[in-house]
C-alpha cells in the first residue's frame, strides 16, 4: 500500500502516542470546537477537518479500535519499508492486516462502514445534522444512524417556558422548578423582559455516553397587565385626561413601576401624543430604568352636571377656533 495512504490519528488531534484518554478528549474538543461546522459556515476545508477530527477520536477513544489501529502502524511502516512481499500475511497479535488493500479499508471495517462488519457495535454512516446538540451549547454534529453523535458528549440542551408577573419580571425573583423530579431554585435576576433567555448551566439532559450534562434555557413570558404593555424595549401606558387638561396643561399623577410620579401635561397637548418619564421605565441590568411612555388619551366626560353643560354651551357659543377648518380645502 501507499505510504500516503495511512492517517496519523495522533498527529490529526496533537497528542503522543502515549496520551492517555482524557489528554485524548480534551484535545478532540477543542479541534472539533475550532472546526464545527456552526463555527465556519460555508467553510468546507473546516468542514472536512472536522471529519477528521472526529474520525481520529472515535478510534483513539476506543481502547479496542485504538490497539488494532497502533498495530496496523506498525504493519504499514514495514509494509511501506519493503518489509514484506505484497500480499503476505502478516499476524499482529492474531489479526491479519495484509487483508487490507488501503488504510481507508482497514478504518471502514474498523468503524463499521460501508457493510463492513464492525469491531464490536453496530453499522455506522455519518451524515451532518445541522443545529442538533453538542458540547459546545447547541451547534450541529455528525450524527449516525445507530443514533451516536461524538458532539453530544456534553448533554443536550433543553428549553422551557417560564411565566412571569409584570413585578417579578421588574423586580427579580427566585422561581422553584420542577424537572422531572429533580427540584432547583433559579433566580431570576431585575428587568426580564417578554422573549428574555435565560440560561441554567448543567440543569439540561444527561448525555448517555458521558453523564455530562447541557444547559438548560428559559424562555421569559411575561403576563398580561391592565396599564403596563411593552412596545418592543419601551414600557408604555395610555393616560386619560379631560378636555380641560388637554386645553389649560397642568399637573397629573402617573403610575409608573416604582409608584406614582407627578407628570406636567402641556397646554394644547393632543390625543395620542406621547410624552417621557425618564429613568422611570424598565430594569436593567446595571441597576437603572429606562424610560416610560406616557400616551395621552382626551376623554370626555360621560355625564355633565348643570353647571358643567352651561359652561361648555358658553365655550361653545363663543368659541373662535374650528379644528375642521383645513377640511374645507379637501377634494377628490
Amino acid at each position: 500500500m501507499a505510504a500516503t495512504d495511512f492517517k496519523d490519528y495522533y498527529a490529526i488531534l496533537g497528542v503522543n502516542k502515549t496520551a492517555s484518554a482524557d489528554e485524548i478528549k480534551k484535545a478532540y474538543r477543542k479541534l472539533a470546537r475550532q472546526y464545527h461546522p456552526d463555527m465556519n459556515p460555508g467553510d468546507k476545508s473546516a468542514e472536512a477537518r472536522f471529519k477528521e477530527v472526529s474520525e481520529a477520536y472515535e478510534v483513539l477513544s476506543d481502547s479496542d479500535k485504538r490497539q488494532k489501529y497502533d498495530q496496523f502502524g506498525q504493519y504499514w511502516k514495514q509494509a511501506g519499508s519493503g518489509g514484506w512481499p505484497s500480499g503476505a500475511g502478516t499476524d499482529f497479535g492474531g489479526f491479519d492486516f495484509s487483508q487490507y488493500g488501503s488504510f481507508d479499508d482497514f478504518i471502514n471495517e474498523l468503524l463499521g462502514r460501508f457493510g463492513g462488519a464492525p469491531a464490536g457495535g453496530g453499522r455506522r454512516t455519518y451524515s451532518y445534522r445541522p443545529g442538533g446538540s453538542s458540547p459546545f451549547g447547541g451547534f450541529g454534529g455528525f450524527q449516525d444512524a445507530s443514533g451516536f453523535d461524538d458532539s453530544m458528549s456534553a448533554g443536550t440542551d433543553l428549553e422551557s417556558t417560564l411565566s412571569l408577573t409584570l413585578s417579578e419580571a421588574f423586580r427579580g425573583v427566585q422561581k422553584r422548578l420542577n424537572l422531572g423530579g429533580e427540584v432547583i431554585d433559579v433566580r431570576i435576576p431585575p428587568g426580564a423582559k417578554p422573549k428574555s433567555r435565560i440560561r441554567v448551566k448543567g440543569k439540561g439532559q444527561a448525555s448517555p455516553y458521558t453523564q455530562q450534562r447541557g444547559d438548560l434555557y428559559l424562555n421569559v413570558e411575561i403576563q398580561s397587565h391592565p396599564f403596563f404593555k411593552f412596545e418592543g424595549d419601551n414600557l408604555v401606558c395610555e393616560v386619560p385626561i379631560a378636555p380641560d387638561e388637554a386645553v389649560l396643561g397642568g399637573s397629573i399623577e402617573v403610575p409608573t413601576p416604582d409608584g406614582n410620579v407627578t407628570m406636567n401635561i402641556p397646554a394644547g397637548i393632543r390625543s395620542g401624543q406621547t410624552l417621557r418619564l425618564r429613568g422611570k421605565g424598565w430594569s436593567k441590568p446595571k441597576g437603572d430604568c429606562g424610560d416610560q411612555l406616557v400616551r395621552i388619551v382626551i376623554v370626555a366626560p360621560p355625564e355633565l352636571s348643570a353647571t358643567e353643560r352651561e359652561y361648555y354651551e358658553k365655550i361653545r357659543s363663543s368659541r373662535t377656533f374650528d379644528p375642521r377648518s383645513n377640511l374645507k380645502r379637501v377634494s377628490l
